[in-house]
């Protein structure tokens, strides 16, 4: 079956408000991960590994956090003269009475706002992605598992991750040949486990289709009509129409959209077999990096089962733990199931316990930041049990002495 021509489209314009506080100044897909990537590196490796030259990003949440990542696509090989890396920015048109205006309101909304320029495009086959999960695939297995099937839809799944209730996700039932028989989008009560990826491959005319008849169906308001998610009608369309499909994926995956799951990812990245492995030569995770020297380790440190990276300074205790480019832990001081950022100062005598830990922060001598404290119901150290995480925003000053409690959060730039 011939190949066609595939458009990857990566929507990056949610505002991330279940990051809360790490979320209030930057878009969700600029979120660092693992110390030294950004999630939105995991669709754009995926794409340049699996040979995939037209990549768009939909931007609209805090856009400037993401554009001085993307560097016009360089570290993916996708800065081209023709193709390549394409940003398309929030923005408004002139909005008649039957033109939409405004901002979009959902995937599916995003896609709609852009359907003139991908119609230009002309692709046969569409890849969405979100950029808020952690994982690796080839999407050309996936493309071709489409194809195969003569799909309108193709949605990559998988089992619910171990601590992840279902119902945050879209479940679906499928059949003895792969078509999916039944999607329910975010249900109170999911008739199991098997999830939706966030990743799929739609048919470019049955998807641009379906969007204009539901259009056509939606009640417009000034702004003209909102399509919202794909779960709340174009998924569900397209499943009753009997040409919907799945490829399972076996591999680690994890929606790190919200703090217990982005925490809980990193410490996964600390199991002694980790099942996300960052250090594949055949599938490289790519980056905008920054030059830092290499980290600096004292004679009084301690660091057990912990990821460190380049132009740290260890002078104190460092455990079950990620601390991102330029973090310094004085002597005395203890970093215990923590993801610490860039550039924060974690002074002697302080403690960081169960906590995700924004840029530029700094922690004073003898403060406590979060206590391990498993969450109502979850066995310590059980599977699935997540504790409560204190989140600290970017440049929050906790002043010597002070202290911000398991389960608070703190806004960017305050101090405590």
């Amino acid at each position: 079956m011939a190949r066609g021509k595939t458009l990857a489209l990566i929507l990056a314009g949610g505002a991330g408000g279940r990051l809360e506080t790490l979320t209030q100044e930057r878009a969700k897909p600029a979120m660092p991960y693992a110390g030294v990537y950004r999630l939105i590196d995991f669709p754009l490796s995926n794409c340049a590994n699996s040979g995939l030259a037209d990549v768009w990003i939909v931007e609209q949440y805090q856009p400037h956090s993401l554009n001085s990542h993307l560097a016009n696509g360089r570290p993916w090989d996708l800065d081209r003269t023709y193709g390549g890396l394409q940003i398309l920015p929030p923005y408004q048109d002139n909005a008649s009475d039957e033109e939409e205006g405004g901002f979009a309101e959902g995937n599916a909304d995003a896609i709609y706002r852009n359907r003139a320029l991908i119609r230009a495009f002309a692709p046969d086959t569409i890849l969405v992605l979100s950029a808020d999960h952690v994982y690796t695939l080839d999407y050309r297995d996936v493309l071709g598992r489409h194809r195969e099937a003569g799909a309108d839809v193709t949605m990559v799944t998988t089992t619910a991750p171990e601590g992840d209730d279902p119902s945050r996700f879209g479940v679906v039932q499928v059949g003895d040949d792969g078509r999916v028989t039944d999607f329910a989008y975010k249900p109170e009560q999911p008739r199991g486990d098997l999830v939706t990826t966030e990743v799929f491959v739609y048919d470019a005319r049955a998807l641009l289709d379906t969007l204009d008849q539901l259009a056509g169906e939606a009640e417009g308001g000034e702004d003209g009509p909102r399509l919202a998610d794909f779960g709340n009608g174009l998924l569900p369309r397209l499943v009753a129409a009997g040409r919907a499909y799945e490829h399972r994926l076996d591999g680690y995956w994890r929606d790190v959209g919200t703090i217990a799951s982005y925490w809980r990812s990193h410490m996964e990245l600390l199991d002694p077999k980790p099942r996300l492995d960052l250090d594949r030569a055949d599938w490289p995770i790519r980056t905008r990096s920054h030059h830092r020297p290499p980290a600096r380790i004292a004679a009084s440190a301690r660091i057990d089962r912990s990821l460190i990276a380049p132009g740290c300074a260890v002078r104190g205790t460092v455990l079950r733990s990620v601390l991102a480019p330029g973090v310094v832990v004085a002597e005395g001081a203890t970093v215990r199931d923590a993801i610490v950022l860039h550039d924060t100062v974690i002074e002697a005598g302080a403690t960081v316990d169960c906590a995700v830990v924004d840029e530029r922060v700094r922690v004073g001598e003898g403060a406590r930041i979060g206590a391990r404290r498993e969450a109502a119901g979850a066995e310590r150290g059980g599977p699935g049990a997540t504790p409560e995480i204190a989140a600290v925003g970017m440049r929050v000053t906790v002043r010597a002495g002070g202290a911000v409690a398991a389960d608070a959060q703190v806004a960017p730039g305050e101090t405590v």
